[in-house]
């Protein structure tokens, strides 16, 4: 099942979506608007959106509040991948070069913040506090785990439970909101509010932990970056967390310092993957996810079946079921 098929429920509202997205995003700057089509010119699998329409239609009715959540969380995803290529130094992403490589950091970093303007001021105009606490919130928690991060990927001292603590806040923070706004559009009740934040929490974990097993398995380019990218980077993720638990610490400590390598090299990185293979750390990483889809799923127990509870299940089992 690809993810086409599962939000096939929603593909007919995709198409209003992206009317609201785009009027959202207009400008009476032409250099700001010549970016944001270049930025809108190739879609994403639109992901979340297509997330906060299911759940919507799940709890009760797709409607307009629901097209603007939707936008507000497409707006804000944006201007956080615009901030992370700056700070990544990327050259590009979706196969388009990124705005920081076509223009330059300053103008990548305005288009972003006023990209997250643009996202606050439609909750203000239509008096959609809640849709504003959680995108707040959201973005709150992406900017902590991203310094995190920084701080841990420095000091090379990653453990599961700083690690978890991450993932939480850069991935599935925006995963909460999206359920949260997406319940909160079709006027759930506050405890089915608190299970879609759940759903979405626990999807957002087995996402980002399947991301990092590929980074480790795949042998294609996945993601938008190559296979070994997150040592390169020097993230030391689950499965190499684990695959590090299983030696004595001397040798730990050496798998670290070639991981501290200035000149890490191809061989280096190869060395380090098969270490990991060796060691279970994928299959180890494999049985997390699968143990917070699962979660996910038992979140949706008490909504009432149709087709848009079986794609969010079956969304639950595809990110860890994806090979890229």
């Amino acid at each position: 099942m690809t993810i086409k098929d599962i939000f096939t429920p929603v593909e007919p509202n995709l198409k209003e979506f992206n009317s609201v997205f785009k009027e959202l995003m207009k400008s009476n700057v032409p250099l700001l608007d010549l970016i944001i089509t270049y930025m809108t010119s190739k879609k994403g699998k639109q992901v979340r959106p297509s997330v906060i329409l299911l759940v919507a239609g799940m709890v009760g009715q797709i409607n307009k509040r629901t097209y603007i959540g939707a936008s507000m969380i497409e707006i804000l995803h944006n201007a956080t991948l615009i901030h992370d290529d700056v700070v990544d130094e990327a050259f590009t992403r979706r196969g388009l070069a990124t705005i920081n490589s076509k223009w330059n950091n300053k103008i990548a970093v305005l288009i972003g913040d006023f990209l997250l303007s643009k996202g606050l001021l439609a909750a203000m105009d239509n008096n959609e506090v809640g849709f504003l606490n959680a995108t707040s919130t959201a973005t709150r928690r992406m900017s902590e785990g991203e310094l995190l991060q920084i701080q841990k990927s420095k000091e090379f001292n990653m453990d599961e439970e700083t690690y978890f603590k991450i993932i939480s806040e850069k991935t599935a923070a925006l995963f909460n909101a999206s359920c949260e706004i997406g319940g909160l559009s079709a006027n759930a009740t506050a405890e089915q509010v608190e299970n879609l934040k759940n759903y979405g929490e626990y999807v957002g974990l087995a996402f980002q932990i399947k991301d990092d097993i590929l980074d480790y398995d795949s042998k294609s380019i996945i993601i938008g970056k190559p296979v070994g990218n997150d040592l390169k980077e020097k993230k030391i993720t689950l499965p190499l967390i684990y695959s590090l638990k299983q030696i004595p610490k001397k040798d730990a400590k050496e798998m670290i310092k070639i991981l501290k390598n200035k000149k890490l090299n191809k061989k280096h990185i190869g060395n380090i993957i098969s270490f990991v293979k060796e060691q279970k750390g994928t299959e180890y990483a494999a049985e997390v996810a699968y143990s917070f889809s699962q979660k996910a799923i038992d979140c949706l127990a008490d909504f009432k079946d149709s087709e848009y509870k079986q794609s969010l299940i079956n969304f639950a089992k595809f990110v860890v079921e994806r090979d890229n």
